[in-house]
């Protein structure tokens, strides 16, 4: 059983009671990303995916309310306060990892393979009788020019378009949300309420952006996760940061309706501070994505 208010106070470490969320969390996990691989393979229908969809949409909801009650009835001391931190870390620290082999992919992809099967370096293809004619330069879609055009033909989206003011609206919610943080040290929590609300919106409106970019490299450029190497490199950096977004600024949301019940004080206010390191992370990943995935 959890401890009691006065046992946390005592400077005991908090012990957490049983609860059915992992397990709910793993199916759901399980279930979304089978649903994914059997829609990306025409296996069948979307439903599953959107099942496990829901499915994770309940336990997030569940555990944030399960935690959320125990913070606020003063279940956990300073050491679990710490170890909360030291977990947001090393969080942030897998998720560095995660987008650096994706970044990765696309350095081997762009400076290794396209050269080497154009023929340079390291003579490891016969580009000559495999591939005439191939130009080795960047964007590429592969010798096989694969892509939903019968030509193999796709347009790039270009940097000083919906990318910049992509990256002026994620630079700005950065500011916001720095903003908001030491108004919340401060004890203003009218300042706080309206910065945080700024900054989700400011995400939820990039976003809306990025939908829009793909919509318009599906259906009118040729640019599709199958078009080639470049369509699957845009896609998986783009996608997953815009995934990384959406998920930032519906966590920004549950922080904003807790400020407007009174959560969070000067002194004791994690919740706000994880989700701002979260969004001050993905403001820096965007930043790598603009310079080499839509710029250089």
């Amino acid at each position: 059983m959890s401890q009691s208010h006065s046992q946390a106070d005592s400077g005991k470490y908090y012990i957490p009671h049983g609860t059915p969320w992992p397990i709910i969390g793993s199916v759901a996990l399980f279930t979304t990303m089978f649903g994914m691989v059997a829609w990306l393979n025409e296996w069948f229908s979307p439903v599953m995916f959107f099942a496990g969809l829901a499915l994770l949409a309940v336990m997030f909801i569940g555990w944030f309310r399960t935690v959320i009650n125990e913070s606020e009835a003063g279940t956990y001391n300073l050491a679990v306060d710490r170890s909360f931190r030291m977990g947001m870390v090393w969080f942030i620290i897998s998720e560095v990892l995660f987008f650096s082999a994706f970044f990765g992919a696309l350095f081997y992809a762009r400076e290794l393979s396209v050269p080497w099967i154009g023929g340079e370096g390291v003579k490891v293809f016969n580009h000559i009788f495999l591939w005439q004619n191939y130009d080795a330069g960047w964007p590429t879609n592969g010798p096989a020019k694969l892509g939903p055009r019968a030509d193999g033909s796709f347009e790039v989206i270009p940097a000083f378009g919906v990318p910049a003011l992509n990256t002026l609206i994620l630079l700005t919610s950065g500011v916001t949300i720095t903003i908001a943080h030491h108004a919340l040290k401060a004890g203003n929590r009218n300042v706080l309420k309206i910065f945080l609300a700024l900054t989700f919106l400011l995400g939820f409106l990039f976003v809306a952006f990025q939908a829009n970019e793909y919509g318009e490299a599906y259906m009118h450029k040729g640019l599709q996760l199958s078009t080639g190497i470049y369509g699957s490199t845009f896609f998986m950096l783009t996608g997953f940061h815009g995934l990384h977004v959406t998920i930032g600024a519906i966590m920004l949301t549950i922080i904003w309706f807790r400020t407007l019940k009174g959560h969070f004080t000067p002194s004791r206010h994690f919740g706000f501070e994880a989700v701002a390191w979260y969004w001050h992370f993905v403001d820096v990943v965007w930043l790598g994505l603009f310079i080499f995935v839509y710029w250089v």
